[in-house]
């Protein structure tokens, strides 16, 4: 904390004129002190296991990293800890993030400050990914240098920077795939629209979602060939490069999305999941809190409402790449309507695709207002940069609460002395967990999980028949006589989980 106030005493001594020529000529110092601060600031949490908003999803991913590491390397076989009666075999995205941390796991055993080290680094990649972007599209240090700032705190990218999700990956893939394509652009080298074909591809295939990006590259490719910048030939040979790099990609999707079997991401809206009523309330809520809270930042609101205007003001929806932002924009747009009802208020990193295009519009917005005419209105805009880090700390990092990880606090705090209880290649049934990852996550075994108390008799005997030795429960099942009837004796006991030894 200490650190942010006194980073905001050193900026408050620039006048804001300064400032921007202080952007323009010592942009790498900014890039330096981004990856600095940012580390000084997440510090605690490397050291720290999965907790917090989402740690359903992160365990999900560990989980598979950990038993590529331990088990099966092959990337077509991404591993669950869930129903070993099977071969635990779950193919949803392509695991490609889950297979290249493993690999680092190789080399340097099973640390969960790996996964942590590592989506901090992709993080990075994004951080730098935003900074050669828009200095591509407005050949200007200082706005490219803003964005790259504002982007990294983010509440909602400051806080998954450290949690392996396949989002952080395939955002990372994105951002650097149109930061190619605009590279090409200027000098129309080959290697640059192969690289970004095959970013765009990785992207695509750890994200489904990201394959949205290709409007911006679509649109402007078509753009290029209205405006006679290139021939019918080289839009041609273009589309054909991604294309093929996407192949790979759009058939592991092919292939697998018949067998997401009541899975709502495939049905989006068309599920009726929610009525007009709840559909209003989430949009309205998405626009009054989650946008300038989670995805933008408190101190950017400013600077994000700056850019619509002056994106008006300065006729910048003129310039060549408007037509290929808004695109870009309208299919992004158009995928959060469609999951509009899976991503509700809660799944924040399935609003990843948006952050690109938003911080671009943050960071012209800031740079406009620093050159203002008015003096007031470029202190305020000063201060608000800098604040960045503050409000962008004090939204997320109360989310790595490991007093109240987002489960059982026992399991997180008593985990070694659990593990040592239950012998390494037994098989546990445990609940109430609804995600079905969390307790053999941290359990680290095999098994069967149930929720909502809904153990049955023909359940547990099932389990048992197929090898279950242990029972690990915080549920009131355990009290029924028919569960009572199949335990041999009590082996743990802290607040109100119990660990049983199965007859």
């Amino acid at each position: 904390m200490q650190i942010l106030i006194y980073m905001l005493m050193f900026a408050i001594a620039f006048t804001p004129h300064i400032m921007v020529s202080f952007l323009q000529r010592n942009y790498r110092f900014i890039l330096v002190l981004i990856p600095a601060l940012s580390m000084l600031m997440h510090l605690h949490v490397f050291k720290l296991d999965l907790v917090g908003i989402h740690v359903w999803r992160q365990t999900e991913t560990q989980t598979v990293i950990n038993n590529f590491y331990r088990e099966d390397f092959n990337i077509l076989h991404p591993k669950i800890n869930r129903e070993p009666d099977t071969d635990r075999i779950f193919r949803m995205e392509f695991p490609i993030m889950q297979w290249l941390f493993a690999l680092f796991y190789k080399f340097f055993g099973n640390h969960i400050a790996i996964s942590r080290v590592l989506t901090f680094m992709i993080g990075l990649g994004s951080v730098y990914g935003m900074y050669s972007l828009a200095k591509g599209l407005f050949k200007n240090k200082a706005v490219a240098t803003i964005c790259a700032w504002a982007f990294n705190f983010s509440p909602v990218f400051y806080y998954y920077t450290l949690n392996p999700l396949p989002d952080n990956f395939a955002l990372c893939m994105a951002i650097w795939s149109l930061a190619l394509f605009v590279r090409y652009c200027s000098g129309y080298k080959l290697i640059h629209i192969i690289l970004s074909a095959l970013l765009l591809s990785l992207a695509t295939s750890a994200k489904l979602p990201f394959i949205l990006f290709g409007a911006f590259i679509g649109i402007h490719l078509l753009y290029l060939l209205i405006k006679k910048e290139i021939g019918i030939g080289k839009f041609i040979s273009c589309a054909l490069t991604y294309l093929i790099a996407l192949s790979p990609s759009l058939w592991w999707y092919y292939t697998v999305i018949p067998t997401w079997k009541g899975n709502g991401i495939v049905a989006g809206v068309t599920s009726n999941s929610g009525s007009i009523a709840y559909i209003t309330h989430i949009l309205s809520s998405t626009l009054i809190s989650i946008l300038p809270e989670l995805l933008i930042n408190y101190g950017s609101v400013l600077f994000f409402l700056a850019g619509f205007y002056y994106l008006f003001a300065t006729k910048r929806y003129k310039h060549k790449y408007f037509p290929a932002l808004l695109s870009c924009s309208l299919a992004v747009t158009g995928y959060y309507l469609f999951e509009i009802n899976m991503i509700e208020l809660v799944h924040d990193y399935y609003l990843f695709p948006f952050l690109p295009l938003i911080f671009l519009i943050v960071a012209y917005g800031a740079y406009q207002l620093l050159n203002s005419k008015h003096k007031t209105l470029k202190t305020i805009s000063l201060v608000a940069l800098c604040l960045l880090p503050l409000t962008a700390f004090l939204r997320a990092d109360s989310r790595w609460d490991t007093k109240d990880p987002g489960f059982n606090a026992v399991l997180y705090h008593n985990k070694d002395e659990i593990r040592n209880i239950i012998p390494q290649e037994s098989y546990c049934v445990t609940g109430n967990d609804e995600s079905g990852y969390i307790n053999l996550y941290y359990l680290d075994r095999k098994g069967w999980n149930f929720s909502n108390d809904n153990l049955t008799n023909e359940n547990i005997s099932f389990y048992i028949s197929k090898g279950a030795q242990y029972l690990v429960s915080d549920s009131k099942v355990d009290t029924t006589a028919f569960v009572q009837s199949h335990i041999e004796k009590l082996i743990f006991e802290k607040d109100n989980l119990r660990i049983y030894k199965l007859k």
